[in-house]
């Protein structure tokens, strides 16, 4: 029972880390997303943050990573579907799209909030 557990728990790591691995080979925006992270990251621990402060920009960084992970996933879906035009198809994209851009959003009011309070 506890082997077989621990196989379940292992193939499913395994296969998450073969969709980052795949997002991170495909997607550019990812890789800027990363970036982004280690910048955002490193100010983070540089700066005099609370730990809620830190575990929030923390914490949002790998939900803008999670959100890319979800939006390749359903481009993915909506072209092995069809890759012809349909207003659907590109709505559900547009929709994954701006999942990513809301979660930017999210980390970008975090930090404003940060330096405010910084600078207050």
């Amino acid at each position: 029972m506890v082997i077989e557990t621990m196989r379940r728990v292992w193939l499913r790591a395994k296969w998450s880390w073969q969709g980052v691995v795949h997002v991170w080979r495909t997607e550019g925006s990812l890789q800027q997303w990363l970036w982004a992270n280690a910048v955002s990251l490193t100010a983070a621990f540089l700066l005099p943050l609370s730990s809620t402060e830190r575990a929030m920009l923390l914490m949002g960084g790998v939900m803008i990573l999670a959100a890319e992970c979800m939006n390749t996933a359903i481009e993915r879906v909506v072209d092995d579907i069809s890759t012809e035009r349909r207003d659907r198809a590109g709505q559900a994209k547009d929709a994954g799209s701006a999942a990513v851009a809301l979660t930017g959003v999210a980390v970008g009011l975090v930090w404003v909030c940060v330096i405010w309070r910084l600078l207050s």
